[in-house]
């Protein structure tokens, strides 16, 4: 079917099948779109609109996998512009690479239809756990939406997508009330694990900011905890890198206790600088720690105390004992998320605990805030109180 002079024509390529061709400031162009006539006369005009609004998108041959190659290789950046960590870059490659590229990888980007990824969420829907088919779509929609502002596409397909897997129920753990906390930590005693225990118990820092911690982050005098930075793992090896968000870095006011605790570990690590038992006696203000001293180093071979510890070491070690002391299914993160929920149920303002803990206070509300018997026992307490005099 031919047009006008500079309307473009349209040309049946097969069933449902048809080629456009457009001419948008002297250069002609070509584009095979899928549909009936009446699809095809539509996206004709979009794009000679296009044309017209300087909006126009110039076909590209890119594939799927090359375009997925390309936003991986600059840091995966998403709404924010602004590039993923290096770990968070290693799993979005993984997701897509396993559960995308199969399916959709060879063909044209500018080519994807929404009905498309519809099919592919159908398919990883029967295979998949929903949260991980959720997090291929949050991936994919970021990758796409990073094409369409460069450029690369006129119009994001995800748009259009009606079978968006849905993430399920999160799974927040369990938030352990004050006595059972306390026995936890007691049943540690004695392990080369009680004082990591102790800190993310007193502190609700999570396991990797606190496995970077060292010693010059920890001011006894003034009874804190400078939190800014934490273990990353990925391919190459294990590292530091500082807080994903500036509400990362922070500074945690700690108790006599945990401040005594510490203390002790920090005897410990000059006496085995020093090479002198706990028992003789020594200046001990003579001996200097290695820069960057970590405050919960590797244990393997001969001690360093630079070397980090084995972050999925500390979390297996604290399972076995967990579940040995009655504390089945209870995770390391169970810690963080019991610390926020003592301290809202004991009335902490709410900001205040998200500021301790590098929380967002909706996040925190959302993820923490788990009523456990004794709060809900208290709020009845509280009500009751207030409706004496009027109910009765």
């Amino acid at each position: 079917m031919k047009r006008g002079h500079g309307d473009g024509g349209i040309d049946a390529r097969g069933e449902n099948t048809w080629r456009l061709r457009y001419r948008i400031n002297g250069q002609r162009y070509t584009k095979t779109v899928q549909g009936t006539k009446s699809d095809a006369r539509k996206a004709l005009r979009k794009l000679l609109h296009s044309g017209d609004t300087g909006t126009h998108v110039e076909p590209d041959k890119i594939t799927v996998t090359q375009w997925i190659e390309r936003w991986i290789a600059v840091g995966a950046p998403g709404r924010s512009q602004k590039k993923a960590g290096r770990r968070t870059v290693e799993r979005y490659s993984e997701l897509m690479r396993c559960h995308v590229t199969p399916t959709l990888g060879s063909r044209r980007l500018q080519q994807i239809q929404a009905a498309e990824i519809d099919a592919l969420y159908i398919a990883l829907a029967a295979k998949l756990k929903p949260r991980t088919a959720h997090h291929v779509h949050v991936v994919l929609g970021a990758c796409l939406a990073t094409a369409t502002r460069k450029g690369l596409l006129l119009a994001n397909p995800m748009e259009r997508v009606e079978q968006v897997p849905s993430p399920g129920e999160s799974d927040h753990g369990v938030a352990l009330d004050a006595d059972a906390l306390r026995k936890l930590i007691e049943g540690f005693r004695g392990s080369v694990l009680f004082p990591i225990v102790a800190t993310a118990a007193l502190t609700g820092a999570r396991r990797n900011e606190i496995l970077a911690l060292r010693w010059i982050d920890f001011d006894a005098a003034n009874k804190t905890l400078r939190i800014e930075r934490a273990i990353e793992e990925i391919k190459a090896g294990r590292s530091f890198k500082a807080p994903k968000t500036e509400r990362g870095t922070r500074t945690i006011t700690i108790d006599d206790d945990l401040v005594a605790l510490l203390t002790a570990e920090h005897e410990k690590h000059l006496r085995i600088m020093a090479g002198v038992s706990d028992v003789d006696t020594v200046n001990l203000s003579l001996i200097k720690l290695p820069e960057g001293a970590l405050m919960f180093p590797s244990p393997a071979g001969e001690l360093d105390l630079i070397r980090p510890r084995d972050p999925h070491a500390v979390t297996r070690g604290f399972v076995r004992r967990s579940r040995k002391l009655g504390f089945k299914g209870l995770r390391f993160h169970d810690l963080r998320g019991s610390h926020e929920t003592a301290l809202l149920d004991a009335g902490v303002p709410v900001h205040v605990v998200a500021e301790r803990c590098g929380h967002d206070p909706a996040v925190l509300l959302r993820n923490y805030a788990k009523r456990t018997r004794k709060a809900d026992t208290s709020a009845a307490a509280v009500i009751g109180s207030l409706s004496k005099g009027i109910l009765g």
